[in-house]
This record gives C-alpha cells, sequence and structure tokens, in this order.
C-alpha cells in the first residue's frame, strides 16, 4: 500500500468508525448469529494476490458486524463499562505508527518517560499518597499494565519474592520450595475470579475470606484467618482488597485490612480496578481510605475514564522486590543510562509493550480533568435514576447499595423466575445484561456502560425491562 492509498484508506475508516459509534443505537446490541457462523463468509485460504482495501471495508459489515456484540451501545449493560473515546482512538493509531517495543528506556525514550509523567498525573487526579508517586523523589512509581489481572499476579509474585527474602534471613537453611509451599494469600470470596487466579499461577495457597453483611472484607476477618494459619505453621505474605468488586460493586475496608496487613508483614494490594476512575472525583475518595497503608494500588482507566484498552494503571510504593522478580539482565538489552530511568522490562509479565502512555496522554489534555469528572458523574446519576425507577415497582427489589454505575436488582420471588427474566431480556436482543449471584441468591446486574448513555436510554432500558418481567409473571400465573 502507498502513502496515498493509505491516507485514502485511513480517511474511510474514520468516516466508518464515526458512523458506526453515532449511530449505534441502531443496531440490535446482541449478534443472532451462531458459532461457526463466519467460515462460510469467509475463503479457506489467504489470497495469493493483493485485494483492494475497498473489499476490504465492504465486508465489514458483512462478515464483522453480524458477530459484533455492541459494548458501546448505550443499551448494553453487562459486565462493567470498557471505555472508548476518539482521542484515545487517534493515540492508538499514532502507537501503532511508531510501533516501538518499549521494554526499556533506550529501546524508545520517550515511550517510557512520557508514562512515569502520566502515571504520575494520574495518581495526582486520585490524590495517591505521595509515596506512590516517581514525582515525590522516593523509590514509588506507577506502571501501565494489560489488565488489572495482570497487576494483581505481578503484586503476587513481587509480595512472594519480598518474603522468600525475608524468610530466608531468619531460616538460611530452608529452600526455596520449602518456603512456597508455606505461602498463602488472602482476598475476600466477592473479589474478581482473576485474584484466586494470581494465586494458581504464581504457585500459592490462596484462602478466600467471608465478606460482611454488606458485601465487604473486613479487617478482624482478614486477621482471624491470618492467626489461624501461622498457628497452622503457614506463612501469609499477600492480602487483595477489591474496591468495586464485579458481582455488587461493594468496597472492602482498606482502612481495617491495612493495618492488619502492616502488622502482620504481609503485602495489601488494592484492586480497584471499575470503580478506580471514580476517585478523579473527590466526592467518592472516601471509598479510598487506607490506600497509605497498601503497598501497590490498580485501577482501569480502560474501564471507565475513555481510555481504550488496554491501559491498567498499577502503582507500587516499592517496586524493587518486582524488578528483582523479573530481572533477567541479557547483554542486548543493556544499555548506558540503565538505573537512571525505568526499564518497564522489569514491572511486568510480557517482555514487549505498546506506546500505551499516549492514549491517557491525548485524553487527559482532550478532555481535561473537568469533563472526565463530569462523565464520572453522569453515570452515577443514571445508575440512581434506574435505582428509583426499580423501587417504584413493588414487583422488584434492590439487593446491594448503589454506589456508583450498578445496580444489582431482581424480582422478588425465587432465583428461577428471575433466570427466566433474563433469558427473555437477552433473548430480546434489545438490551444485554448479565447475572451475578451472592449467598445462592440470583440477581441481575445493570450497569451503565455506555458514553452515549442518556436518560432516555436508561428510561427505555426499564421500559424493556418491565415488559419482559410482566411477561414472565403472566406465565407464571398461568402455568399455576
Amino acid at each position: 500500500m502507498d502513502p496515498d492509498a493509505f491516507k485514502e484508506f485511513a480517511k474511510e475508516m474514520a468516516e466508518y468508525i464515526t458512523n458506526y459509534l453515532e449511530n449505534i443505537r441502531d443496531r440490535r446490541v446482541l449478534p443472532t448469529v451462531e458459532p461457526g457462523y463466519m467460515k462460510p463468509l469467509l475463503p479457506s485460504e489467504a489470497p495469493q494476490r493483493p485485494e483492494s482495501w475497498k473489499d476490504v471495508m465492504a465486508d465489514i459489515e458483512k462478515v464483522i458486524m453480524p458477530g459484533v456484540t455492541h459494548w458501546h451501545s448505550p443499551k448494553f449493560h453487562a459486565y462493567f463499562p470498557t471505555a472508548q473515546s476518539y482521542p484515545a482512538i487517534v493515540a492508538d493509531m499514532l502507537s501503532g505508527a511508531i510501533a516501538c517495543i518499549g521494554f526499556t528506556w533506550i529501546a524508545s525514550p520517550a515511550c517510557t518517560e512520557l508514562e512515569v509523567i502520566m502515571l504520575d498525573w494520574l495518581g495526582k487526579m486520585l490524590d495517591l499518597p505521595k509515596e506512590f508517586l516517581a514525582c515525590s523523589g522516593g523509590k514509588g512509581g506507577g506502571v501501565i499494565q494489560g489488565t488489572a489481572s495482570e497487576a494483581t499476579l505481578v503484586a503476587l509474585l513481587g509480595a512472594k519474592a519480598r518474603k522468600i527474602r525475608q524468610v530466608k534471613e531468619q531460616h538460611p537453611d530452608w529452600t526455596d520450595n520449602q518456603i512456597v509451599e508455606k505461602l498463602i494469600a488472602y482476598s475476600s470470596c466477592q473479589a474478581h475470579s482473576s485474584v484466586e487466579r494470581a494465586g494458581l499461577l504464581g504457585g500459592v495457597k490462596f484462602r478466600l475470606l467471608e465478606a460482611d453483611s454488606k458485601y465487604k472484607l473486613r479487617g478482624e476477618t482478614l486477621a482471624e484467618a491470618i492467626r489461624k494459619d501461622k498457628e497452622q505453621g503457614l506463612i501469609p505474605f499477600y492480602a487483595v482488597a477489591t474496591l468495586g468488586t464485579t458481582c455488587s460493586c461493594a468496597f472492602d475496608r482498606v482502612d481495617e485490612m491495612g493495618v492488619v496487613a502492616n502488622r502482620e508483614n504481609v503485602w495489601l494490594h488494592v484492586d480497584a480496578a471499575y470503580a478506580g476512575s471514580a476517585f478523579i472525583c473527590p466526592e467518592f475518595r472516601y471509598l479510598m481510605k487506607g490506600t497509605e497503608l497498601a503497598d501497590s494500588f490498580n485501577f482501569n482507566p480502560h474501564k471507565w475514564m475513555l481510555v481504550n484498552f488496554d491501559c491498567s494503571t498499577m502503582w507500587l510504593k516499592d517496586p524493587t522486590y518486582v524488578i528483582n522478580a523479573f530481572n533477567v539482565d541479557p547483554l542486548y538489552l543493556k544499555h548506558d543510562m540503565q538505573g537512571s530511568a525505568p526499564d518497564y522490562r522489569h514491572w511486568q509479565i510480557p517482555l514487549g509493550r505498546r506506546f500505551r502512555a499516549l492514549k491517557l496522554w491525548f485524553v487527559l489534555r482532550i478532555y481535561g480533568v473537568e469533563n472526565l469528572q463530569r462523565y464520572i458523574r453522569n453515570h452515577v446519576a443514571q445508575a440512581h435514576e434506574f435505582e428509583a425507577l426499580v423501587l417504584s415497582d413493588p414487583r422488584f427489589e434492590i439487593v446491594a447499595e448503589v454506589i456508583l454505575g450498578l445496580v444489582c436488582f431482581r424480582l422478588k420471588g425465587s432465583n428461577d423466575i428471575n433466570e427466566t427474566l433474563l433469558k427473555k431480556i437477552n433473548g430480546a436482543g434489545n438490551i444485554h445484561l448479565v447475572p451475578s449471584k451472592i449467598n445462592d441468591m440470583y440477581f441481575l446486574r445493570f450497569a451503565v456502560c455506555s458514553r452515549y448513555s442518556e436518560s432516555k436510554d436508561i428510561q427505555n432500558s426499564w421500559k424493556e425491562i418491565k415488559l419482559r418481567a410482566d411477561e414472565v409473571l403472566e406465565e407464571q400465573s398461568v402455568s399455576k
């Protein structure tokens, strides 16, 4: 492809993207295809000779769009948001054009240095304790991971390396394997499955602890678990506090857990994957109370802060243990400036990394903090609007406190009737929700996800839910 053809292709794609996004309300949010739908639409082998980019463009609607679930539709209320905006899309274009692999400073100095500065900008926006920021002059600093799952695993591996070193100082005759088989980590039973998975990948025991009546993990629960495990000869080394659980957007008591973790020399990691974006608004920062006691903190701008996937920001008070755990230093990756700036390959699982800081830089500059705050507050207001609609119908109930952009609700009655309701809602395809379950109670999750979402969309979604509830209750009445 020559430069002129590229410019024409890129212009056409920009037109297509804009039309797609600005008219996304008109599309059915859930596809109707079945597994294998694409195979008859494509040749069995790659073309031997070049095809026109215009032919590729023509095939997008034919091949790709029938199988797309439209996450950015205001009718999409499943999971949590995945962020997206025009500035971030353009930043991804530039990242793709530069196409550097920023594993060391010298591999592309701008890639590393912009990331350091953006993590300081963002940390200040959240009012993170200064010990987490590179600009504080201490050991702390931030890094962009691919996902919160990676951040949880990276923190666990850093904590594991730290604990092995500490135990060896007390028991120099113990082998690594002898120590590792005694290690144990903790989180709430409400934590995301990726937290428990980090234990599997890290090769350590992981204990899921009971939450309180508001689905929060409390300090006394952590303290009691640690006490019992130490009596059994185990070595507690890592705990995860979740701010904004996936099931119900509950907030573990970081302040209480932090006191226990610090006393017991346990690494405390804060996973604020979804909720962290809200902390740019001062009125939500009370939910972060105790973060100064944590060793690491993570959230996903790619969930709720208009930065396209992937961009999961992580801060460490002392990255030394992570760096030491991941440090393999072959001659071909050494450079004269080592030690003067971070080599981010030592802060993450993969060696390679994209120029992701560009997305933060573009979004923060083109939106500004005030507009990002307004965006978050607007979604929270829409969630409360939906909550009020649910409460206005005596057939329904709210099952968890509505704090941010998630509403957990159900029809009063059995789990079966709520499962039937969800099947009808998603089967109709006009809106998309997913369920969750706590203490054997099945309920529906309604997340405000789209940057296009307005009050009229909340009202329309509620009308759809009421319509399907009418059908379910009528069918139940007839069957009795």
